[in-house]
């Protein structure tokens, strides 16, 4: 249902060094391995060790292993995480037990300029809970705006500002003029 390239060509680009957080079975991980070329890295993360294996092995049947990096995670933890250009959380975050840590963690990872694609199931995620989102990831640092069109889910594409470093709180005015859209 979902085509990687066309929600992500916008974002991840040859030579990147990017994330892909709770990666399941590597649908879009594989995808960036091939959009960031050989000189990129993917960062494949997840809590459940069988998925990391069948990123490996779908890797590997698509020539994109070496560009891979497998991780697992602990449930309240990425733990630490080189500086990314890109992140993709892709149906997950509303799985995560807490999401203000979550978001803080990628922020910290991101370079200044660095983007989290942040898209969740509409028939899960209600658009309040995905408002919250939005909020908690503003607080952590992060400048939201439109993110593409993705089939049946909710997305928001964010920049970390280079005004503000993550953790730096936004003025009251901007969490209520992103409260309001």
């Amino acid at each position: 249902m979902q085509r990687p390239e066309l929600i992500l060509g916008p974002y991840v680009h040859a030579g990147q060094a990017v994330a892909d957080i709770g990666c399941g079975p590597g649908l879009f991980a594989v995808a960036m391995a091939k959009m960031v070329g050989p000189a990129g890295r993917v960062i494949a993360i997840d809590l459940q060790p069988q998925m990391l294996a069948m990123v490996r092995r779908r890797a590997e049947r698509e020539g994109v292993a070496e560009r891979i990096v497998l991780r697992q995670c602990q449930q309240h933890t990425l733990g630490p995480l080189e500086k990314l250009d890109f992140a993709l959380a892709m149906a997950m975050v509303h799985e995560v037990p807490d999401r203000d840590r979550l978001l803080r963690e990628v922020a910290a990872a991101l370079m200044p300029g660095g983007l989290l694609l942040v898209c969740e199931p509409k028939m899960h995620v209600w658009q309040a809970n995905f408002d919250k989102t939005v909020r908690l990831a503003l607080c952590a640092g992060l400048e939201p705006s439109d993110g593409p069109p993705v089939h049946m889910s909710r997305s928001v594409i964010f920049r970390k500002s280079a005004e503000r470093e993550a953790g730096a709180r936004p003025s009251p005015h901007d969490v209520l003029r992103h409260a309001q859209r």
